[in-house]
């Protein structure tokens, strides 16, 4: 029996990080003690009014079919939360409630993208946006984002990569995996180029409360009434609340755009969890002194992390300004030979360190970015220096 399968499938690139992963499984299931900096999720606990107010949805029977893009109430909390925090009016018209913000992206692009359509994508980028355009039938652009900018794209190179191809420019702040923050300023300059060109801005915000050195979080939808109806603002409960298992994300856009957005879901998954919305109105209405405490804890870790790093013969990173990554800059390395592996790229170097060190990163080539390794401050500070500590002893003790 011959099996055939979809092109489109079959233009999916696989995880270039699963032999890592799964190696490193696989020692923790020999009792290997491994240390992972490539978690993207906090490790906090759910705050206790959102896990409370999910099992009170229980208690009352809440547990049936919402409308597809989300329950009036959830809508009417994000639309409050996106004009308190973030200065954006929205109508419930304008609001989808998905499941998880990885399946608010992919909507998006499904819902804006034909065959052939361009996105702009800029380097380092979350893992996923390339293959969620490619299953749109859109073709990514990238734009290389060098590390002396922040790893933020210049005005510049964004009109030298725009054609008569091109649909969006996906924009992320602050960054997975890079921790970048945009001004308002260079926001501003951002969009007036996609106002000029007429092309969307899908603006992904879901770690906008981890922000760090007096930075501020602005939504370039908020700049004026021309660039907010070319914006799809994307948020979620995963990581500001630490919901991430919850499955709760949304969007904010153009009535026709959340319009088709919506349509297309009731066919592909119909509402995101019942039970999980009663939580998140909960999360955005409820007490928020949670996420303080979080960003708090987060902010110490990351000043050891990049102060750590630095001391470490080989690497370097600049300070990020938020989420809870920082991206390593493994330059020096390349070339040389450690525990008799040549370090041609981030992928043997991601392999030494879980071989030797015992220690997971993430290599950075499955951001476009082969000459940094990602690591995640979402860990204990106790195992952050332990982690930190085998890494300097494997490359410089050797």
């Amino acid at each position: 029996m011959k099996i055939s399968l979809s092109k489109k499938v079959k233009n999916v690139s696989p995880s270039i990080t699963l032999s890592i992963n799964a190696k490193a499984k696989e020692m923790k299931a020999k009792g290997i003690n491994v240390i992972s900096f490539g978690v993207g999720e906090p490790d906090f606990n759910t705050p206790e009014n959102i896990k409370n107010a999910a099992i009170e949805a229980i208690q009352k029977g809440f547990t049936t079919y919402t409308p597809a893009a989300g329950l009036p109430q959830l809508k009417e909390a994000i639309c409050n939360k996106l004009k308190n925090d973030n200065n954006l009016n929205y109508n419930l018209e304008n609001i989808v409630v998905s499941n998880g913000a990885k399946h608010s992206l992919y909507n998006i692009f499904q819902a804006i993208c034909d065959p052939k359509d361009e996105v702009i994508i800029p380097a380092p980028y979350w893992v996923s946006y390339p293959d969620m355009v490619k299953l749109a039938d859109g073709k990514p652009v990238f734009v290389e984002c060098k590390e002396e900018n922040e790893f933020k794209i210049k005005p510049d190179d964004l009109e030298n990569a725009i054609t008569s191809k091109t649909k969006a420019i996906i924009l992320t702040s602050p960054s997975n995996p890079t921790g970048a923050v945009y001004t308002k300023s260079e926001l501003e300059a951002i969009a007036k180029i996609a106002v000029d060109n007429n092309i969307f801005v899908v603006s992904d915000e879901i770690y906008e409360k981890l922000i760090y050195e007096g930075e501020k979080h602005v939504s370039i939808a908020s700049l004026n009434n021309e660039i907010k109806d070319l914006t799809i603002v994307v948020n979620g409960m995963s990581k500001g609340y630490a919901m991430t298992g919850w499955r709760i994300g949304y969007t904010a856009s153009h009535s026709s755009v959340a319009k088709a957005m919506g349509s297309m879901q009731s066919h592909a998954t119909s509402n995101a969890n019942t039970i999980a919305q009663h939580a998140s109105i909960e999360g955005l209405n409820g007490d928020q002194s949670s996420i303080e405490k979080m960003r708090i804890e987060f902010d110490k870790r990351r000043k050891y992390m990049v102060e750590r790093i630095n001391k470490i013969n080989g690497l370097s990173c600049i300070t990020p300004k938020g989420a809870f990554y920082v991206m390593i800059n493994i330059n020096q390395l390349i070339g040389t030979t450690i525990k008799n592996i040549e370090i041609k790229g981030s992928m043997e170097l991601s392999e030494l360190l879980l071989e030797h060190a015992h220690v997971a990163v993430v290599p950075g080539i499955a951001f476009g970015a082969d000459q940094f390794v990602r690591i995640s401050y979402a860990n204990s500070l106790e195992n952050i220096k332990e982690g930190l500590n085998r890494i300097d002893n494997v490359l410089n003790n050797n």
